[in-house]
């Protein structure tokens, strides 16, 4: 069947007849949808892992989920590319559900940088679709966010969140907003800094194979 978006996928090791937890790998801008994928392995086998490329063309074999304008030091991403990648995005989750047949208790989002940023939205929009987000190096795009009516519908969500103290691209005090942002709302929600840039060091993408995990014990 025809996708939305553009994916690869490992399958997962469950038991005959179990439907399995299904994560979705959201890269970053620039990257593509085998950026993120090289931690498949190293993750729990119990979850089904779709790795999604974006849908704008960035150059160089890179792809965005929406243009954004870091020069001033304030992020300013384009509202209505963001909005436009989203639905995308739902749209290829309720594809993937319908080709893979996953718990639908235990859809989970992990996005690096702009792949973050949309984990976010996507939890936020559809709550009754995402279970748990890992946000990594990202925050939340609070342009958009006032508009949605879902603060008492975020009781179920849990969001484990990760950011770099030496981020340059996307400065530590963005993550730091999100985190009070996100703790007002009263949500089962993690936030953790390391000592890294903008990436994924070894003591991150451990915490975040751990919290995984920890979701489908």
């Amino acid at each position: 069947m025809p996708f939305s978006l553009k994916h690869i996928k490992r399958e997962p090791k469950v038991e005959s007849g179990e439907k399995p937890p299904m994560l979705i790998l959201l890269h970053g801008l620039g990257s593509n949808e085998q950026d993120l994928f090289s931690f498949a392995p190293l993750l729990d086998p119990k979850y089904l892992i779709l790795s999604v490329q974006a849908p704008i063309a960035y150059g160089f074999g890179g792809y965005a989920w929406f243009n954004i304008d870091l020069t001033s030091g304030i992020p300013s991403a384009n509202i209505q590319q963001v909005i436009h990648a989203r639905r995308l995005l739902n749209n290829f989750i309720n594809e993937a559900i319908d080709a893979y047949q996953p718990n639908l208790d235990q859809i989970y989002l992990c996005g690096f940088s702009q792949g973050a940023i949309m984990s976010y939205e996507m939890a936020f929009s559809d709550t009754s679709m995402v279970k748990g987000v890992v946000a990594m190096s990202g925050y939340v795009l609070r342009e958009i966010t006032p508009q949605l009516n879902f603060r008492s519908q975020l009781k179920k969500l849990k969001v484990f969140a990760t950011h770099g103290t030496r981020d340059q691209v996307l400065p530590i005090f963005l993550g730091r907003a999100t985190n009070d942002y996100l703790k007002a709302m009263r949500i089962d929600y993690t936030y953790q800094e390391y000592d890294m840039a903008h990436e994924v060091n070894l003591d991150c993408l451990n915490d975040v194979k751990r919290w995984l995990s920890e979701q489908v014990k």
